[in-house]
């Protein structure tokens, strides 16, 4: 009997083996353990960046692991404006630190949030966005900075004139009082924080009545402006004052016919005439109302410019 049993107990211990080796091999790994995103904004108002701000984001996830970076994602208006993949340095009692930003070029609602995608050796997690709105200065003559820059931008894209450079100079105060007339504002050089957020948004734009005249000069007398455009795109946009109420500026359809440079006997600077004695020209007087004998009058700094502009032949519409 027992040697009959010897071979079968033999052979069970063999199979055995390979078993209980197939069983330590699967012995169960070590749990990843879950990761917590916590993020804030800095420098913000009362929830507000002011344009052209930088808005920091700061970030932490615990715990920390060596290695491992976080996707910070900003949104404008419910839209992804950009994603940025950020490293992770090591923080204090086992939690790292992160730090991303965005710069406030436009107006709207920006959001931002963080998300760990989860890995080999740590889990993943993801933040609520935070948001803000965007604050707008008002701007004087003579301050210079990013935001005057943007704000120049979007008046000239409009057709508005500005100088160039990164300050506000007498020129861009020029288009502001253009485009306060245009839009029925109180005539000054004032740029308010409405005015400017308004700017930034593109809106106040003036309406070109003769879009179908290719490129030629409109005159609103009740805007009190000077209209250059292309079609219905106006490029150019200046203060003017035009005739009073006992010389009145005369009204229509007419053709640049005629240029006198420099000063003539009258004070009149670089005229520009369109129907007999009347002319665009420069002159040391320009106030916000109709104060001429019936020329267009202009600034003395923008005449040359504009003189510049006029060719012979070219339309003129005043009404």
């Amino acid at each position: 009997m027992s040697r009959r049993l010897a071979p079968i107990l033999t052979a069970l211990v063999l199979l055995a083996i390979p078993v209980t080796a197939s069983a330590a091999a699967k012995k169960p790994a070590s749990p990843v353990p879950d990761a917590t995103v916590k993020i804030k904004l800095g420098k913000l108002d009362n929830g507000r960046a002011e344009i052209f701000s930088s808005v920091p984001v700061f970030g932490t996830i615990s715990p920390f692991v060596p290695g491992q970076k976080v996707q910070v994602d900003f949104f404008l208006d419910g839209k992804q404006l950009v994603s940025k993949k950020v490293a992770v340095s090591k923080g204090g009692a086992n939690t790292g630190t992160f730090k991303s930003n965005v710069i406030v070029r436009e107006d709207g609602r920006y959001t931002v949030s963080a998300t760990h995608e989860a890995n080999a050796v740590l889990g993943g997690d993801s933040t609520v966005r935070k948001s803000w709105k965007v604050s707008f200065p008002a701007l004087r003559q003579g301050e210079c900075g990013k935001a005057v820059v943007g704000f120049k931008k979007a008046m000239r894209e409009m057709g508005y004139i500005a100088n160039s450079g990164s300050c506000f100079g007498g020129k861009t105060a020029r288009g502001v009082l253009a485009y306060r007339k245009v839009n029925n504002m109180s005539r000054s050089t004032r740029a308010g924080a409405g005015l400017v957020r308004n700017v930034y948004a593109g809106k106040g734009g003036y309406n070109v009545r003769y879009p179908g005249a290719g490129e030629h000069v409109e005159v609103p007398l009740d805007k009190q402006v000077l209209v250059f455009t292309k079609g219905d795109k106006p490029f150019a946009i200046y203060p003017i004052s035009s005739g009073k109420s006992s010389t009145p500026t005369v009204t229509g359809h007419y053709e640049f016919i005629r240029t006198e440079p420099g000063y003539n006997s009258h004070g009149m600077y670089y005229s520009f005439y369109f129907y007999g004695g009347y002319a665009v020209h420069g002159y040391e007087s320009v106030p916000d109302y109709p104060a001429s004998h019936g020329c267009l009058r202009t600034f003395i700094a923008d005449q040359p410019e504009i003189y510049e502009r006029i060719f012979l032949g070219e339309d003129i519409f005043v009404w």
